[in-house]
């Protein structure tokens, strides 16, 4: 397995890695409206989007897309960014690609430079993010009006 910087060619394939993910994996946690709504936001062409501010990463088994993620800043500041976008297919949870995933953004640049790193975190992914060191933003353990955790680390 390798991981390396995401190509425009990657969006559709990444795209169905999310929606794949969502239903299979995040589909415990919320309701298939909510499901759906995300994954209509994270088509291709939403990700061509991400990706022109963000730096995204794409973790390959040969030939084949199983996971994803990237960071970017956090509303233009310099020394605070965000990790946006992070998803390993079902069948590869629990075998450490997501660990590959978060050692690989927090090397990057945007990383590198901030003081504060955020998470805008599902439900189903905050126990994981917590082991990774990100805690609960201003102690809020309860998912906001988007359904999402909020967990920052300070370097």
């Amino acid at each position: 397995m390798n991981i390396r910087k995401f190509q425009n060619k990657d969006a559709e394939e990444v795209s169905a890695l999310i929606a794949t993910t969502l239903r299979t994996t995040n589909i415990k946690d919320y309701s298939s409206d909510y499901i759906e709504n995300d994954i209509k936001v994270l088509q291709p062409k939403n990700i061509l989007e991400r990706a022109g501010w963000t730096h995204f990463y794409v973790v390959c088994d040969n030939d084949k897309i199983i996971g994803c993620g990237a960071i970017g800043p956090y509303w233009d500041k310099e020394d605070e960014c965000s990790l946006f976008t992070i998803f390993v297919l079902p069948e590869y949870q629990g075998k450490g690609i997501g660990r590959k995933i978060i050692q690989t953004l927090e090397q990057d640049e945007y990383f590198l430079r901030a003081k504060r790193i955020e998470i805008p975190a599902s439900i189903t992914g905050t126990p994981f993010y917590r082991k990774m060191g990100y805690d609960y933003k201003n102690g809020i353990k309860e998912p906001d009006s988007e359904g999402l955790l909020r967990l920052e680390k300070f370097r």
